[in-house]
């Protein structure tokens, strides 16, 4: 298949081009305005150049985008085009809007078009594949369940909000148009390449210099974790194998309370990259000195959580990784990753932007 992946810049979108590239034999258009969290030297791929392609480009942009389709001609779209980060939402909602609503709507009147001028055979294999988050659902009490496919909408803050009318746009537009679209809801991801104003690598980072470690509240707040590797694996699965106009909930089934992951993360970092001073008492020093609890933020969810029983029974979807492998990996990749991790930490106002305004 010809695939575009808006976003394909991104944290997610970078994970999954580079497993369709890897894993598949499909060619890859994508789509990225480069914003400042996009993983820009992730958008050169030489060894796949003959089935690569990448367009620097805002999908709020139609006629651009009527061109990238026209040029290539795609069998399917995976939209992960998106911004996502609930701080960020809460301080400036307008931008919001304009790429999550605007961009998505501009988005689906590109494809609705190309898909209807297809020839009968393609029209009948073409997807609209939409990744949208657990944070639609809103807030989960402690006691509750977990949300699945027919949970009701109820977000709590702009992101989520226009997440949600995003997920209502491309329904309205299969109910309407007949266009062949599949929705998946996925929970809280994390791996390489993340910008570090979410957790875990703002943890990660700041941990590695010696600032500290900005948790909401007592840190009691519960998410549910993907690998962002395993996220991919099942979108490919999805835009596979998925019904036409279904939702899938995407998740590993594993809760963790925020103050545990971080404390994860300073046990790992103790062990492969030591503190290597001493206080007075000879006595080694630990990351999790650095944790500091913060004032919680407005409207902040206390627990999602993801049912994801009818992805893996009828997708066959399985994750790879245990949490606990996922967060070694991923600690070990931001060590490894010296040139990536120090453009970020050489950027001292933009680090400490990102602990003032820490995610989850």
């Amino acid at each position: 298949m010809k695939i575009i992946v808006t976003g394909g810049a991104g944290f997610i979108g970078t994970a999954v081009v580079d497993f369709l590239l890897t894993n598949t034999a499909h060619s890859v258009i994508s789509i990225d305005k480069l914003s400042y969290a996009s993983a820009h030297n992730s958008v050169c791929r030489d060894d796949f150049s003959h089935r690569y392609h990448f367009y620097q480009q805002d999908i709020c942009e139609r006629r651009s985008l009527e061109n990238i389709f026209s040029e290539h001609r795609p069998d399917a779209v995976i939209h992960l085009a998106a911004e996502s980060h609930v701080d960020r939402s809460i301080d400036a909602p307008s931008v919001f809007l304009q790429s999550n609503i605007v961009g998505t709507f501009t988005l689906l009147e590109v494809a609705r078009k190309h898909w209807q001028a297809l020839p009968e055979s393609d029209r009948a294999r073409f997807r609209f594949l939409h990744v949208s988050t657990d944070e639609v659902f809103g807030d989960l009490g402690a006691q509750q369940g977990k949300f699945d496919e027919d949970s009701q909408y109820q977000p709590s803050s702009p992101y989520a909000a226009t997440k949600a009318a995003a997920d209502h746009l491309v329904r309205a537009w299969h109910r309407t148009y007949g266009l062949p679209i599949v929705v998946t809801n996925c929970s809280n991801n994390f791996g390489p390449y993340q910008y570090p104003e979410k957790l875990i690598p703002l943890t990660i980072l700041r941990a590695l210099s010696g600032q500290k470690i900005p948790v909401y509240g007592s840190g009691s707040q519960i998410r549910d974790w993907i690998y962002v590797e395993d996220h991919a694996r099942a979108l490919l699965a999805v835009l596979e194998s998925g019904i036409v106009g279904e939702t899938y909930l995407v998740g590993a089934h594993c809760e963790q309370k925020n103050i545990d992951v971080v404390k994860a993360i300073c046990s790992i970092l103790d062990r492969l990259r030591p503190i290597d001073t001493t206080d007075s008492a000879n006595v080694q020093r630990a990351y999790a000195e650095l944790i500091e609890h913060v004032v919680d933020r407005p409207g902040h969810d206390v627990r999602y959580a993801i049912d994801a029983s009818k992805l893996m029974a009828n997708i066959g979807f399985a994750p790879t990784y245990t949490f606990e492998q996922a967060l070694e990996k991923t600690v070990s990749w931001y060590l490894n990753n010296h040139q990536w991790s120090e453009r970020l930490l050489a950027d001292g106002n933009a680090l400490m932007r990102a602990g003032k305004k820490s995610s989850l």
